[in-house]
């Protein structure tokens, strides 16, 4: 008896280190090694200051700005350390409210804007954490951005096309647009413009 309780500990210590020391040090140091962008959180650095991540999206609700696919973290929206969904069924009343909030929002943002309100503009992504939109999302909203910040449709068309990414390898996934990237860029070109 004694000797199987020892054994048990020695592969309980064993393990420990193991999985709980060496191989996570191992993979954080590859990591950094190998992408140490991303393995920092793909952290977006202004004028020596850290603005977001490009990884984690951020709330707005500036009319000037393009608006973030809304989250479902709690207990503030777009929060990391407790990425969720909803969990909410389509057919949850919960839901239904929450999304006929959000298009009645982005109708009074925008009232001359009859379109069609895309899907990813008014639901959570699984994680409540996600940093795109999808080019509809965007576009959807340009007429917005460009009127309120006294720009063309023309440079703000552009500059969603710009930071639109495409298929992974042609094939996997959906083009998507970085909303906290294209907001910078939104800022910059304004600033521009006004020099």
């Amino acid at each position: 008896m004694l000797k199987m309780l020892r054994q048990s500990v020695i592969a309980l210590v064993a393990l420990t280190v193991i999985t709980g020391i060496i191989y996570p040090l191992a993979v954080t140091g590859i990591a950094r090694g190998v992408f140490p962008h991303k393995a920092g959180g793909s952290v977006i650095v202004q004028n020596g200051k850290a603005v977001g991540s490009s990884l984690i999206g951020q709330p707005f609700s500036d009319p000037k700005y393009f608006w973030s696919r809304p989250s479902a973290t709690s207990p503030e929206p777009y929060n990391g350390a407790a990425s969720s969904g909803s969990n909410l069924g389509p057919t949850n009343p919960v839901l239904l409210k929450a999304v006929q909030e959000r298009i009645a929002a982005l109708r009074a943002a925008d009232p001359g804007n009859t379109r069609p309100v895309p899907v990813d503009l008014v639901t959570a992504s699984g994680s409540g954490l996600d940093p795109d939109i999808s080019p509809a999302a965007a576009y959807y909203q340009a007429a917005r951005v460009a009127r309120t910040r006294g720009l063309t449709l023309e440079q703000v068309d552009g500059l969603i096309a710009r930071f639109t990414s495409g298929r992974w390898l042609g094939v996997l996934g959906d083009p998507r647009v970085n909303v906290v990237q294209l907001n910078l860029a939104l800022d910059s070109l304004a600033g521009s413009s006004t020099k």
